[in-house]
Formats: C-alpha cells, sequence, structure tokens
C-alpha cells in the first residue's frame, strides 16, 4: 500500500461484470480529472492465446484437466505483485496489453490474441488502477492484495455469472454452449480455490442477485436486466459510511447487516459512484497532502 502512489484493484472471474465497476471509475477519473494508469488482469497471463492451447493440451496429456487462466500457473502473479511494488515506491514499473480481437490488434500490426511489448508507465500518473481476475490474489510468498489501498471484489451469485459468460461466449465469440460449459467445469477447481478466496480480503464487495428464475442457467434466454436484479454491498470495514446518507439517496434500498446495504440492481452504478467518488478523493487527498 502506498500514500503517495495509491493502487486501485477491481477483481472478478469472467464474466462476473468487472467492465462495468471500470467504467464507473472512468466517470470519477473523468470528473475528477485524475490521471490514472490502466492495468488490465489479461496482460499478466502466462501465455498467449496460441501458446495457451497448446499448454493446455499438454497439461491434459499429463492428466492435468483443469489448467485454467483461473489458476496462477497461467498467470505472472510475481511480476503483477512487482509491479504494484515498484508503483507505490515511485510510481514506476512496465505495463503491457493482451490484444482480444483484430479491433484492437490492428493498430499495433499484431494477432489477436497476443501481447505488445512492455512499455515503462509514464511519470505523470495519479493512481493505478487494476482490473481483472487477481488483484487480491495471495498464496505462498506472493501476497498480491496486501499492496492494494483500495480493492473491490465484483461477484454476481454463481448461476447469474453463468448465464453472462454463456451469453457473451456465445453471442460475441461464436462458442457452441457445450464448449462454454466445458470451460466453465475446466475451471472450477481454480475458481473455487484462487477467485472466491480473494473475496474475503477486498474492501468492498458487490454481488448482484437476480429477482428472476435462474435455476437452469444453460437454458436460459436472457441475461437478467438491472432492473430483475438486487445488489447486495459488503464493506469490509463499515466505520466512515454514512449508510443513512446512502439509504435515502438510493430509493428502495436498505441494510441487511451491520455492514451491508442492498440497493435496486438499478442503482448499481450511482451507488458506485456514491461510495467511491469519497474514498478515491480521500486517497488523492493523502497523496498531496504526502
Amino acid at each position: 500500500m502506498s500514500v503517495k502512489h495509491p493502487i486501485i484493484a477491481i477483481t472478478g472471474s469472467s464474466g462476473a461484470g468487472t467492465s462495468t465497476v471500470m467504467q464507473s471509475f472512468q466517470h470519477i477519473f473523468r470528473r475528477e480529472k485524475i490521471n490514472a494508469q490502466i492495468v488490465e488482469g489479461d496482460s499478466f497471463h502466462r501465455y498467449d492465446r496460441l501458446s495457451m492451447r497448446a499448454e493446455m493440451k499438454a497439461q491434459g496429456d499429463k492428466g492435468n484437466v483443469n489448467f485454467s487462466h483461473f489458476g496462477p500457473e497461467a498467470n505472472l502473479l510475481e511480476e503483477l505483485q512487482n509491479l504494484f511494488i515498484s508503483y507505490g515506491k515511485s510510481g514506476t514499473g512496465q505495463v503491457r496489453k493482451y490484444l482480444h480481437d483484430a479491433g484492437e490488434a490492428e493498430p499495433w500490426q499484431q494477432q489477436p490474441g497476443t501481447f505488445t511489448p512492455w512499455q515503462d508507465i509514464p511519470g505523470d500518473t495519479d493512481l493505478m488502477f487494476y482490473e481483472g481476475l487477481h488483484g487480491a490474489w495471495a498464496g505462498g510468498e506472493i501476497d498480491v492484495a496486501a499492496h492494494v489501498d483500495l480493492c473491490v471484489g465484483v461477484v454476481p451469485i454463481i448461476n447469474l455469472e453463468w448465464i453472462q459468460k454463456l451469453h457473451r461466449d456465445q453471442k460475441m465469440r461464436g462458442y457452441s454452449r457445450e464448449a462454454v460449459v466445458d470451460t466453465i467445469l475446466r475451471r472450477m477447481p481454480d475458481y473455487v480455490n484462487h477467485i472466491c478466496s480473494q473475496f474475503g480480503r477486498t474492501h468492498v464487495n458487490f454481488q448482484r442477485v437476480p429477482i428472476v428464475d435462474t435455476s437452469n442457467p444453460f437454458i436460459a434466454r436472457d441475461i437478467p436486466s438491472a432492473d430483475e436484479s438486487m445488489v447486495v454491498i459488503r464493506f469490509a470495514n463499515p466505520k466512515g459510511i454514512d449508510f443513512q446518507y446512502l439509504i435515502n439517496m438510493l430509493h428502495g434500498s436498505m441494510m441487511t447487516r451491520p455492514n451491508t446495504l442492498v440497493v435496486p440492481g438499478g442503482k448499481m452504478g450511482l451507488a458506485m459512484q456514491m461510495i467511491f467518488t469519497p474514498m478515491v478523493l480521500r486517497l488523492m487527498d493523502q497523496k498531496r497532502r504526502a
């Protein structure tokens, strides 16, 4: 953790909706004129797309049928920790991008599924913002979470997460339902061991809960809309959170535990703005004072 060079991390599994949270923070950064260094979790995968397929086959031949991006072996977690340490000390470090599709790859004149070269972080950034799978990971001698000043978990209930992944991968990436289900099953041990455990280290968790039937996510025709959901917001340390103000401003919200606020799904973006704006401003105030 660093006063002079704060780090914010959003962590959640593939299809959890971390991109939505990222957009809320980008609104805050733009409104408050904060120059944030964005770090994409995918850029710290160990293998590019073709190499990952080859490694999965090699692991399968060895009997490891659960090798996935969710686990530490497929990621550069020590390098991620070193980036957080370096940035926290001096605001420096190296980052790269993972090029997901042809649109992202075209400016770099590279193939989709590859990484850009490592580049130095500019010296004028105000904070670092990480969004990906392992923002609160810890294991062995690596403790990524220990270097994060504000860590946010995005955790839709598991059936909703599967529905979102099924729809995204089928409609946007052209995968068959069977292929997506195989991916979900292959990742399950790593999900349990390396994703779920992170949400006990986060400062704030957002969990979207549908209020429509999602009993069989594999036949769902639509993703439940925001108005068909509630969002459970859990604060690890509720001290300093003005719950009464939030309840008054977020119509239809309520407290269910001393550290838990429940808001209508359509208010999730507004709730994020109201909760995180003062937190970000506090980090920036501490930075200026330092």
